[in-house]
């Protein structure tokens, strides 16, 4: 099979429907591509990974199928067994070694996004173009907000690919930024 990020977005909308997830997939989308570019990687390939990392989410949501149903899919699907194991592997419960650069790289990129998205959205203007790494760093401490977002795990993902903790805020959200109309957060103007 031809991988295509059109293949991939059929993948996604096929099963995927909420909303926020599909932003979801798109926010880690733009955070795949733009550390490829950093890493000089195949930009295509790791923004496809980045896409579909969650698509049988909204069907399989619990840790017992997550992850596990979506490798099954793609499998079926034909889609390569090196793609398959990066995204079983963003999710910690899964037990499945990162053990490539770009495994590593969606582990460190999904939950960050989640809290990027919280931080934009408790701005008065609802925008991501306001957000900076300051502003991120700023709600790390308070557990209390965006609670459903692991800082153990990004810090872990950062740490695997040896990027300092700011730095890699800065590559997401500025990837983040560059696709604001499409998360929907480019705010009240």
């Amino acid at each position: 099979m031809e991988l295509t990020r059109e293949h991939a977005w059929e993948l996604l909308t096929e099963f995927t429907k909420n909303k926020n997830l599909i932003k979801h997939g798109l926010a880690v989308e733009a955070g795949m591509r733009a550390y490829a570019r950093y890493f000089g990687q195949d930009e295509e390939l790791w923004g496809i990974v980045g896409l579909i990392h969650d698509f049988d989410y909204e069907q399989h949501p619990t840790a017992e199928e997550h992850a596990w149903a979506g490798m099954e899919i793609l499998r079926e699907r034909g889609w390569p067994e090196d793609l398959i194991k990066a995204v079983g592997s963003h999710a910690s419960y899964t037990g499945i070694p990162r053990d490539t650069l770009m495994a590593k790289a969606l582990f460190a990129v999904d939950e960050l996004t989640g809290l990027i998205v919280a931080v934009a959205l408790v701005r008065p203007s609802k925008s991501i173009l306001d957000v900076k790494v300051r502003s991120v760093r700023k709600k790390w401490n308070d557990k209390s907000f965006a609670r459903g977002v692991n800082r153990d795990e990004i810090e872990e993902g950062a740490a695997a690919l040896n990027v300092p903790l700011d730095e890699h805020i800065a590559i997401v959200l500025k990837s983040m930024q560059e696709i604001a109309d499409e998360l929907g957060l480019r705010g009240k103007q």
